[in-house]
């Protein structure tokens, strides 16, 4: 694909209305010095500099539309507790509107804690309960998702399997969206990739897309042959499977198969590579762009996100330069 195709489209972005749905998380970052180790265990001592929160899950996927000029609504579930105060205030800080998340007394804010000491993480402390929601709250976020639908252009599930999302929610979501014309994307967890059929794409990365469609991806053939798999099983309007230093390959059920190669010249860290991919898909078919030039312009914005250290976001500027 043309970069002189692709970047007059970088401007379309801006404004478009993005309702993300999804498992929301706090990226809780505590950073400290070792000098010593414990006397009570064979482990180091951290003593603690400074700490950092940071939107993580579905919160990331937000940032990244957000960072691309888009206009955000966050669908999610947060506990009554501190951390779900915090999440709140660092998405209006980022001009992300919160009135979608939903608040569940019986669960805490879903909080990844990372111990680092010189540079590496010493370790990572969880804090989630995954349990099934209660009939109250699976209502209220029901409500929420819905009355987002009808303000937005396009919706987008971002699922890591931590108990926000349903098959019922993913269903009646997907139908009302149809019915009002909305585009409709999802980044979906093997397991529950079902919950996500009739939807305009779908966006398996690699390991994703064998586990569920059973094949494993060697090359461009056995690629397509998953993808086509899984578009004629979820009966969505395309798959993009997503195969890091392999590229892309867009499957729809017209038309040719597209091989998109990867635009990373040096790979540092893939992490949340795949929020960028489909923040910017999404924010792209929203601006009415073709799907073929939309997964295109995704993979650009990877390409970026890719070539530094942590959790990044690409701005218009970042992207335009780099198609320039």
């Amino acid at each position: 694909m043309e970069n002189s195709v692709l970047k007059p489209w970088v401007a379309k972005l801006a404004g478009k209305r993005v309702l993300v749905i999804g498992d929301v998380m706090a990226d809780h970052y505590v950073w400290g010095k070792v000098e010593r180790i414990s006397p009570e265990a064979p482990i180091p001592v951290v003593h603690v500099v400074r700490e950092e929160v940071k939107l993580g899950g579905a919160a990331n996927v937000a940032c990244n539309i957000a960072a691309l000029g888009g206009k955000v609504t966050l669908a999610g579930i947060v506990g009554a507790d501190a951390m779900g105060d915090t999440l709140r205030t660092l998405l209006r800080n980022q001009g992300i509107d919160p009135s979608g998340l939903v608040k569940d007394a019986e669960r805490p804010t879903i909080q990844k804690t990372r111990i680092m000491a010189q540079h590496q993480q010493v370790v990572r402390v969880d804090r989630e309960l995954n349990v099934h929601l209660s009939l109250s709250v699976q209502e209220s976020f029901l409500h929420a998702c819905l009355k987002g639908v009808e303000h937005c252009d396009a919706v987008l599930f971002s699922d890591y399997a931590k108990g926000a999302l349903s098959a019922p929610l993913a269903a009646a979501v997907t139908k009302r969206a149809r019915e009002l014309g909305k585009v409709i994307a999802a980044d979906p967890k093997p397991a529950n990739m079902g919950w996500f059929a009739g939807c305009s794409i779908v966006t398996p990365n690699l390991g994703e897309a064998q586990a569920a469609s059973g094949i494993t991806i060697t090359d461009n053939a056995s690629a397509e042959k998953a993808g086509r798999v899984l578009q004629e099983r979820l009966k969505s309007d395309a798959v993009l499977v997503t195969r890091g230093e392999h590229g892309m390959t867009l499957v729809q059920p017209q038309g040719a198969v597209v091989h998109i190669p990867t635009r990373a010249r040096e790979v540092f860290d893939v992490t949340g590579a795949g929020d960028t991919v489909i923040a910017t898909l999404t924010l792209a078919l929203a601006a009415a762009m073709p799907v073929p030039e939309a997964c295109a312009l995704a993979n650009a914005a990877a390409g970026i996100v890719v070539g530094e250290v942590g959790v990044a976001v690409v701005t218009p500027a970042e992207l335009e330069a780099a198609l320039a």
